[in-house]
């Protein structure tokens, strides 16, 4: 999942062409028993009558006068409790294990090389990444305690660099299937790796029909976190559509809309009241 919602961010930052802004959808499916019991346990806890009880003194907590006036004085604070309370939703009707946990999809926006991503869904939703073009820097946003964090670069040692930079050796083959997707043709690739004792099954369909999302130039840029290449050997045009499948679960990822259009430059900048923040172990 990681490493496609890098692919997908690093890609719409290097458009620089098209300004508008672009929807995916995102599905993932855990296919790995151990790990589908460990999320099935976790939503368990998270439907169970205690649990809510709690969610609902909570809830009641937050919306005392006395205490909002709190939250509104300590906004960092309001947003993890807020970030608290929505971890704790219950699972929706006839979601799978840990459903509930999954982004369902993203929404960017691009304008001189300049982008905004946000989350849709999950545990993640409206989370915000700003790539500032002019000093090659991606931020998180957090608009609820109106804070800034600087994300950091890759900190690999140099083994997992070469173990990476042979992953980016992979070939990607163009098949003879095609799909329609936006109403643009694509055609699909497949490549399959080996990382960590595990097959990893990959394709791209991608479409040569979008002439300002054209990514041939990316060919020999890698994802900050990963080292992978942004667009595998052989593969032409935009991709539109990525599938991803591994013995722990598979992820399907398409562009769902995309709208040409000028959008303000106001939106691409970090708004001058917001705080920064400096970006710790484990934070998102």
């Amino acid at each position: 999942m990681i490493l496609a919602l890098l692919f997908v961010i690093v890609f719409q930052s290097k458009s620089q062409g098209f300004e508008g802004s672009v929807s995916w959808t995102m599905k993932m499916d855990i296919s790995d028993p151990k790990m589908k019991a460990q999320m099935a346990d976790a939503q368990a806890k998270m439907n169970d009558p205690k649990m809510q009880a709690q969610m609902k003194a909570l809830q009641d907590k937050m919306n005392d006068p006395q205490f909002k006036a709190q939250m509104e004085a300590n906004p960092q604070m309001k947003a993890q409790m807020e970030g608290m309370m929505k971890m704790m939703q219950p699972a929706t009707a006839g979601g799978s294990p840990g459903s509930g946990m999954m982004p369902t999809g993203m929404t960017m926006k691009l304008k001189g090389g300049n982008a905004i991503t946000i989350i849709n869904g999950g545990m993640m939703n409206g989370m915000e990444t700003l790539y500032i073009k002019d000093k090659n820097e991606s931020v998180k946003l957090d608009r609820a305690s109106k804070t800034y964090s600087i994300l950091p670069s890759s900190g690999m040692s140099t083994g997992q660099q070469d173990k990476m930079n042979k992953m980016a050796d992979v070939k990607f083959t163009k098949t003879g299937e095609t799909m329609k997707i936006l109403g643009y043709n694509c055609v699909k690739y497949v490549g399959t790796m080996t990382e960590g004792g595990k097959t990893v099954n990959e394709s791209f369909w991608t479409t040569t029909e979008l002439k300002d999302l054209d990514l041939k130039a990316l060919g020999s840029q890698r994802m900050s976190a990963s080292n992978r290449p942004m667009i595998p050997a052989g593969l032409e045009g935009t991709p539109l559509r990525i599938e991803m499948a591994m013995p722990e679960g598979s992820m399907i990822m398409e562009m769902s809309e995309l709208k040409k259009g000028s959008l303000p430059a106001s939106d691409f900048v970090i708004p001058s009241d917001f705080k920064e923040v400096k970006m710790g172990m484990g934070r998102m």
